[in-house]
């Protein structure tokens, strides 16, 4: 059988196992979402997030790329962050990484990835160079890389604070939350390593004082 065939059957076994335990399920969440997180989280296929968080479909909105990046001029990521905050009203933002993200080795080394790659990437290097003192004191490359997978987080938790959606929830309605947590492959437990809320203290040159 096609993997695409074996796709299609699954989601057909998942759709009726779903309406026979609860007829109305379909029909129920079709009108309606109202999701309290937000989950911005690495494009990698071992960390779904509603499974690694035992959610339903509707109680998380997801965006994900690769190694979770908060890039200020990623339309995407910022169309989403405006929707999930100004028109759903989430509470919390989460930030999610991963030990062991093939992002993160890929930014430590030399090695060119082509254009695209190597574009993105470079978010990457930018963490590690504003973190290299504690980085390269750490001799084993998988603990650094460890390290520097929570590091990222923090940045990219760091870029939700700067941008003027963040700010203009804080100061209107005090939320959301910012989290930065990482993802544990090797035993499947989240581990939070940064948090930011209304009354974080950035850098002032990134703060907007006409909001």
């Amino acid at each position: 059988m096609h993997a695409i065939k074996k796709l299609l059957l699954e989601n057909k076994a998942w759709a009726e196992e779903k309406k026979s335990d609860d007829p109305e399920y379909f029909e129920r969440l079709s009108h309606l979402q109202t999701p309290e997180f937000l989950w911005i989280g690495c494009s990698d296929s071992r960390v779904p997030a509603n499974e690694i968080t035992g959610t339903q479909p509707g109680e998380i909105f997801v965006h994900r790329n690769v190694a979770n990046l908060v890039i200020h001029t990623d339309v995407n990521l910022l169309s989403v962050l405006e929707y999930a905050v100004v028109h759903l009203k989430v509470r919390h933002v989460i930030v999610c990484g991963h030990y062991g993200c093939g992002g993160i080795k890929a930014a430590m080394t030399n090695h060119d990835f082509k254009q695209v790659l190597n574009m993105w990437l470079r978010n990457i290097k930018d963490v590690y160079r504003l973190h290299r003192d504690e980085l390269e004191a750490i001799d084993d490359l998988d603990k650094r890389a460890d390290r520097l997978t929570e590091l990222n987080v923090q940045e990219q938790v760091m870029h939700l604070a700067k941008t003027s959606i963040i700010q203009r929830a804080w100061k209107n309605e005090n939320r959301p939350q910012l989290h930065g947590w990482v993802y544990g492959l090797k035993d499947g437990i989240i581990k939070p390593v940064f948090q930011m809320t209304s009354d974080s203290t950035i850098d002032p040159l990134y703060t907007y004082d006409d909001l």
